[in-house]
């Protein structure tokens, strides 16, 4: 097992041991597949009100821009649907989603966590976390990184 591949196990296995369902790792590169796919989906105004989703349309498709020599791109999955329900009928109906704690403190604490031990145990590296607050096409990473 080369160096990448060791690190890339250590990610792995740490994000899972925080709880996270799955992770993925990929090349960070230009998503030249997806560029035509993007352009297309706002040129037919599928992102509705959404204005601020036409914007950064570069950093959408090259992580690069966003980290300064970025290599990689990591991919988490975390199932944050809460087991309870609404019991009374004549309250107000609230997404599942919004039960408990905000999921992106949640999400974001556990990445401090994985990204302070990946300096630990890999060294000083550069990076960024985002939790729904980038222009960052999230479905298009997990597709890449498995």
């Amino acid at each position: 097992m080369n160096l990448t591949e060791k690190n890339t196990a250590l990610i792995k296995n740490k994000a899972i041991e925080l709880g996270f369902m799955y992770c993925g790792v990929s090349k960070a590169d230009f998503l030249k597949e997806d560029a035509a796919h993007l352009e297309k989906w706002l040129k037919n105004d599928r992102h509705g009100k959404m204005d601020y989703m036409a914007n950064h349309f570069d950093k959408r498709l090259d992580p690069r821009l966003l980290v300064d020599d970025a290599k990689s791109v990591v991919s988490l999955l975390l199932n944050y649907f809460p087991p309870e329900t609404q019991e009374d009928p004549e309250a107000p109906k609230l997404s599942k989603y919004a039960y408990g704690q905000d999921y992106h403190f949640i999400i974001k604490d556990k990445l401090k966590e994985l990204f302070a031990f990946i300096h630990e145990e890999i060294g000083e590296v550069g990076g960024r976390m985002f939790v729904d607050s980038a222009p960052v096409l999230d479905k298009a990473w997990e597709k890449k990184s498995g």
